[in-house]
């Protein structure tokens, strides 16, 4: 059954029971067996009801088909180095996925054959910020659209990928137009697919970090799906305001019953230093509650104050009903990069566990007024630790072990939320999580929340305008190893830098670095906590979870594709992969009654991991 049915059940079972139209709008997925959005419910739950895989079998797995997009940069070429992060879609029988160079490629879902490709044929030189990558698409009434990294909303048949005709020019638009603040190329980005709710499809930005303080604004802007009229535009940080980004840049969740669009947002512009954005920066590191129709305000919730620490609200939102107390309470989960969790009723932006604002300590640089409080839920508990000391210190030799436990002696440290300073600051976790774009996934039955967590410190620093030259030049000699940005606009530069041992064997900090992680969401308990990779590093791309008890997930630098018991945490299965993936899986039924898991094996271009090009499907023999 394809999405536009289930948004239409939707909107009559709403009529009678909000919840019950929820229901038939699941039951509508569990019956077609596809896949049709990027978290296979418009929702973001990432469940599927397919059981035919389960428990007893999935030791069994072997691969069905694979793909080769052909699509794939070291950067000696190109301008950037790719990423395969695409989570693909199945709707009415045909596979949908987009490429790291942006291409759509439809495919047989039983053969991996391709049926039509369609190319936008963006820039390949360009020095795009997220490198050349993409998430995926969407699918509404026989219409596929890609948010491009150069920013163009496209849109094309679903049945032979040409371009929809009446759909602004050529079926695309331009979305740089009416942005300020664009300076050059690939600074301005689509990276997620974008969502549809009311017959609009909703797109946020890309922004590129740390530039400056006067970067392009994060709006949110709602276009028609026939012809790419702008209906609506929505600006976090207001329209006038100087500073930018808080940009919308992970993926957007929609509740059609409610006429609701649910967007995360990240940090306002310049991430680390925040003397030029005085104040909390609503609704900045938000999840904010949008009116579908016209996209006004209904209601916001800060999950970060004032952000200082490029703490994104990276995950997508996930959707679903918590049973709690007897009662059914529609709710949004939002996680964090701190690691934290917040469970919001759906309706009013409430927590349905307690929140608190506890004090965190002061900055002590110039110029900069750090929050005095930040918001900690009391349930479920942090994800992730929160703090390290120089007693974690961790090496693979004493010597390496002391250099970390004098490097982070070193630094201030008072725990999660210490400023940034010239002195230098650890920061744990760091700006990839915690909780990244990975997300979660949701098993409706146990209630069980499940995802995996980065446990990566950072060496944050600032550097007064009249150093920071010196020092990027330091950096750029190859003297100094941290990234650097130059923060325009205000009186520090900043650098950044994983807290690796001193000759970058491993983390500073004990291991296990990732772990995958499962909450009992109707307690707001964790059930289990297991390491994620054999003895390795784990990154990007997050699960699923099926009805036949078992998480999907790849992520693992040992370029592994794994099963877990959603139950228990146990590993039931791992398949080698070419490469590692750093994009989430998917599963659906196919013509034949076999039920498919496919993840894109790509690598990523900001990691010290192999690259790729390849879609692996599996089934059972």
């Amino acid at each position: 059954m394809p999405m536009k049915r289930c948004t239409s059940a939707t909107r009559k079972g709403a009529r009678r029971s909000l919840f019950l139209a929820t229901a038939f709008c699941a039951a509508a997925f569990a019956q077609s067996g596809d896949w049709p959005n990027y978290g296979n419910d418009p929702g973001g739950e990432r469940f599927s009801p397919l059981d035919q895989i389960n428990k007893g079998n999935v030791s069994q797995l072997k691969v069905a088909w694979t793909y080769h997009t052909g699509d794939v940069s070291d950067s000696s070429k190109y301008g950037s180095r790719s990423a395969f992060e695409t989570t693909p879609i199945m709707v009415d029988g045909t596979l949908y996925l987009s490429t790291a160079f942006n291409r759509i490629v439809a495919l047989d879902p039983e053969t991996g054959k391709e049926r039509w490709t369609y190319d936008p044929h963006i820039d390949l030189q360009a020095g795009y910020s997220e490198g050349l990558m993409n998430r995926g698409v969407s699918y509404y009434k026989g219409r596929i659209f890609l948010g491009s990294i150069d920013a163009r909303l496209i849109c094309v048949n679903a049945s032979d990928g040409k371009p929809c005709a009446g759909f602004g020019v050529n079926g695309q638009i331009d979305l740089t137009k009416g942005i300020a603040n664009i300076r050059h190329k690939g600074e301005y980005e689509e990276t997620s697919p974008p969502a549809i709710v009311d017959d609009l499809v909703i797109a946020g930005s890309g922004i590129s970090d740390n530039n400056r303080v006067e970067m392009p604004s994060g709006v949110v802007r709602a276009f028609d799906y026939k012809t790419g009229a702008l209906r609506w535009s929505w600006y976090p940080l207001g329209a006038e305001t100087r500073t930018g980004a808080a940009n919308a840049w992970s993926v957007i969740a929609t509740d059609a019953a409610r006429h609701l669009v649910f967007v995360p947002t990240g940090s306002a512009s310049p991430d680390y230093f925040g003397g030029e954005r005085k104040g909390d920066n609503k609704w900045a590191n938000s999840i904010v509650a949008l009116d579908s129709r016209t996209g006004k305000l209904v209601w916001g919730f800060q999950l970060v104050h004032h952000d200082l620490w490029d703490y994104d609200t990276a995950s997508p939102p996930l959707l679903t009903t918590l049973i709690r107390n007897g009662l059914h309470i529609p709710v949004v989960v939002q996680g964090n990069k701190t690691g934290n969790v917040f469970v919001l009723n759906r309706e009013t932006g409430k927590p349905v566990f307690d929140v608190e604002e506890r004090a965190v300590p002061k900055s002590d640089t110039p110029g900069e007024d750090a929050s005095p409080t930040q918001p900690f839920p009391v349930a479920p508990p942090p994800l992730t630790l929160q703090r390290l000391t120089p007693d974690d210190a961790y090496g693979v030799t004493a010597e390496e072990k002391q250099g970390c436990r004098e490097h982070m002696a070193s630094l201030r440290n008072e725990g999660m939320f210490t400023p940034p300073s010239v002195k230098g600051t650890l920061v744990f976790p760091g700006n990839i999580g915690g909780m990244n774009w990975s997300g979660y996934a949701f098993d409706p039955g146990s209630q069980t929340l499940v995802t995996n967590t980065l446990r990566i410190a950072f060496d944050v620093r600032l550097y007064p305008r009249d150093r920071f030259d010196a020092a990027e030049k330091e950096a750029i000699a190859g003297k100094l190893r941290a990234e650097f940005a130059a923060q325009l606009g205000t009186p520090f530069g900043m650098s950044r830098d994983a807290l690796l041992s001193p000759k970058q064997i491993v983390p500073c900090n004990n291991p296990p670095w990732s772990t995958l992680v499962a909450v009992d969401l109707a307690d707001g308990k964790i059930r289990w906590t297991v390491p994620l990779g054999d003895k390795t590093l784990a990154g990007l791309g997050g699960p699923i979870v099926t009805a036949g008890g078992l998480i999907f997930i790849g992520a693992a630098w040992d370029a592994k594709f794994r099963a877990f018991d959603v139950q228990t945490g146990k590993e039931l299965w791992a398949g080698q992969l070419p490469v590692p993936a750093a994009a989430t899986p998917m599963t659906y039924r196919g013509k034949s009654g076999k039920q498919f898991v496919v993840i894109a094996a790509g690598g990523h271009g900001k990691l010290p991991i192999p690259l790729g090009d390849t879609v692996v499907a599996y089934t059972l023999p």
